[in-house]
């Protein structure tokens, strides 16, 4: 939009979540907020909540911030836009072990030590597989980057570089954030279509509150129109994008 920035896109936003976001703000969603604020005339201002202490509830139904850069398409308690990209959960494994993994049924998972985060749709995928127990290092899906920065979800990948486990199955721009950023070599297999009504692609929204369909149609708008703009940013975080049809 021409004119003058002049103000704020009001944007919730984790203090402390890469590839995601940050306060340095050097996350995708970051890049992308700055994206669709310019194109609406607005300057991207965000503020501070960790993304999983009660965002919605305590932040953004509470009109501290007014947008959410990253939700998932279908999410009901906020109003969302149509998705902007797809992505999925993958499986992840350094390139040097030549594993040739395809699917969560290849026979070689039984065999090998396995990072996952708990209650995830590759979770309960194994668990339904036999694949559990020792074998199965389980990381929290949950963390506070003011109280428990240690358990980001990035850790699971250190973790696989450090070669404490054998393969990672874990949501995708977590795992090609390392792969794009930190030049970690990596092996990354998709995780198409579902398992047992267990989904593991993701079409992802922008998120406003309920019945703030103004809100929502402007962001739409930008969205449209930075689209390429967009992808780009997604593809130099390393996130691996699938068709959103």
């Amino acid at each position: 939009m021409a004119g003058a920035v002049s103000e704020e896109l009001r944007i919730c936003s984790d203090p402390g979540n890469l590839p995601f976001s940050n306060q340095q703000l050097q996350g995708f969603e970051n890049k992308i907020a700055d994206l669709i604020a310019s194109e609406m005339g607005l300057r991207a201002a965000h503020y501070w909540w960790p993304a999983q202490r009660g965002l919605v509830r305590s932040f953004l139904n509470t009109g501290r911030c007014d947008v959410l850069i990253g939700v998932p398409t279908g999410y009901d308690r906020v109003t969302f836009t149509k998705p902007y990209y797809r992505t999925a959960y993958v499986i992840a494994y350094d390139k040097a072990r030549d594993f040739s993994i395809t699917s969560l049924d290849d026979d070689i998972l039984k065999e090998l030590k396995i990072g996952v985060h708990v209650n995830t749709p590759p979770h309960s995928a194994l668990a339904r597989r036999g694949i559990m127990g020792d074998q199965v290092k389980a990381y929290p899906l949950f963390f506070d980057s003011q109280y428990s920065a240690e358990d980001y979800p990035g850790r699971v990948v250190e973790d696989l570089l450090a070669k404490k486990i054998d393969v990672a199955i874990i949501w995708g721009p977590i795992a090609g954030y390392f792969v794009q950023k930190r030049a970690a070599p990596l092996a990354m297999i998709p995780l198409e279509g579902h398992d047992a009504r267990i989904p593991f692609t993701f079409k992802i929204s922008m998120g406003v509150r309920k019945r703030d369909n103004e809100l929502k149609s402007k962001l739409e708008a930008a969205l449209q129109q930075k689209q390429s703009e967009i992808q780009q940013v997604l593809e130099d975080y390393g996130v691996p994008l699938l068709p959103l049809n």
